[in-house]
C-alpha cells in the first residue's frame, strides 16, 4: 500500500454543518506511525466557503453539493490529485511559515466583496441574519444556564 504524506482540509460553507454562522472545517488524516519527523509534507485545502452561499433553511446544500470536491479527492487514487480553482496544495514549509500556524487559508477573490450585484437577494439576507440572530439567542441561553448551574 502506498503512503501518502498529505492531509485534507475541506473548508465548507459557514452554517452547513453545524449552526447558522458556525464554520467548520473537515481534516482528513492518513493513518501512520509515530515518529520523530513529521509525516505530513503537504495539505490539499478545498475551498467551498468562498463565493458559495447555503443556509439551513433556505438555500440548504443538496446531494450532489459536493461532487466536484469528491472527483478533486480523488478517493481511488490520492496520488492522482491536481490542483483547480477551488482546491491547492500547501507544503509543509509554507504552512508552518504562517502566523501560529494558521489553517484559515483562502486565495480565490470574494465576489461578494467588490461586486453589490452578486450580494444574495435582500430576503435571503434578512433569512440569514435571522438564522444566525436565533442560534446566537440559542448560545447564549446556553451560556445563561451553564452560569445558572455554578
Amino acid at each position: 500500500m502506498q503512503q501518502f504524506n498529505f492531509h485534507t482540509l475541506l473548508r465548507l460553507p459557514t452554517g452547513i454543518w453545524y449552526k447558522p454562522g458556525v464554520r467548520a472545517n473537515v481534516l482528513f488524516f492518513n493513518k501512520k506511525p509515530a515518529a520523530k519527523e513529521p509525516w505530513t509534507k503537504a495539505l490539499w485545502v478545498y475551498d467551498f466557503r468562498t463565493n458559495v452561499h447555503f443556509t439551513l433553511k433556505t438555500n440548504p446544500l443538496k446531494a450532489g453539493g459536493l461532487d466536484d470536491f469528491i472527483q478533486c479527492y480523488q478517493p481511488g487514487n490520492l496520488a492522482a490529485r491536481t490542483e483547480t480553482e477551488r482546491f491547492h496544495c500547501f507544503t509543509y514549509n509554507e504552512l508552518i511559515a504562517r502566523d501560529k500556524l494558521n489553517l484559515d487559508i483562502f486565495w480565490l477573490k470574494d465576489d461578494s466583496l467588490e461586486d453589490v450585484d452578486a450580494l444574495p437577494a435582500p430576503d435571503m439576507i434578512a433569512a440569514e441574519i435571522v438564522e444566525n440572530l436565533e442560534a446566537a439567542l440559542e448560545q447564549f441561553r446556553s451560556v445563561a444556564e451553564e452560569l445558572g448551574k455554578m
